[in-house]
């Protein structure tokens, strides 16, 4: 199911949560995995994917440099000679109501979560239109697409991955390289865990499926999309909400 033997795959913010969730799923449908993060904060994940029986190696990587995005991707070109997928995970929130909001915070946010995206993509993008193969999928969120109060700067640069990720795919799809977005809902997070029962209940009352998200559920998305599978699907939003926004 999904079978991604030997397939080269960068995932972005790879150290903790959705991103560990995803680099350990693709790894285990048999992906080689560059587990990507700052300094060497992704060892923990490459320790269990390789624990696992898997492949791995860390990624040192700032994705708000642009040199040390290029640094990550020619050493990944220079090791594997190819790279064919790459999952931009990484991102950060920070949430205040707009008329208090910083322009530092809102700065922050689209440069980490929307800017980080293009770089990232422009350095993956020569090499695999020259293979004229690539799977490009975006984590965003359910907030890029219903809005949510006090994360105007966060619902922006969601929002852009969708309009990015749609224009991207019409650009190479003849080069077949598939350009997709998963958006998830409310996930299961250290976070959302240390909050009290009530205001879980609060959320889980808003989804017809009457759970919050895992990361499991959203890395089984990115397997698919991945995959040769899906390889007629491009410039689509995959929601992975439990129904929290249809």
């Amino acid at each position: 199911m999904f079978d991604l033997n030997q397939k080269v795959v960068i995932v972005t913010g790879a150290s903790r949560g959705i991103g560990r969730g995803i680099a350990e799923m693709l790894a285990g449908r048999g992906a080689h995995i560059v587990a990507a993060a700052r300094a060497d904060n992704a060892a923990a994940t490459v320790e269990s994917i390789q624990r696992a029986g898997g492949s791995a190696e860390t990624g040192s990587l700032d994705v708000t440099d642009s040199g040390s995005v290029e640094t990550l991707v020619e050493a990944v070109l220079t090791r594997h000679g190819r790279i064919d997928v790459l999952v931009n995970n990484a991102g950060i929130a920070r949430d205040q109501l707009m008329l208090r909001m910083k322009r530092e915070e809102w700065d922050e946010v689209i440069t980490t979560n929307l800017t980080a995206a293009f770089t990232c993509v422009h350095a993956v993008l020569k090499p695999m239109i020259k293979r004229r193969a690539g799977r490009i999928i975006s984590i965003g969120s359910v907030v890029g697409q219903m809005g949510n109060p006090g994360q105007v700067n966060y619902a922006a640069s969601k929002a852009g991955l969708i309009g990015f990720s749609k224009a991207l795919a019409r650009e190479v799809a003849s080069r077949n390289i598939t350009v997709n977005v998963v958006a998830p809902g409310l996930v299961e997070t250290d976070m959302t865990k240390a909050v009290a029962e009530k205001a879980q209940a609060d959320w889980i009352s808003m989804i017809p499926l009457q759970r919050l998200g895992t990361a499991q559920d959203i890395a089984s998305a990115v397997c698919f999309l991945a995959s040769d599978e899906a390889a007629y699907i491009t410039g689509q939003v995959l929601a992975v909400n439990g129904g929290m926004y249809m």
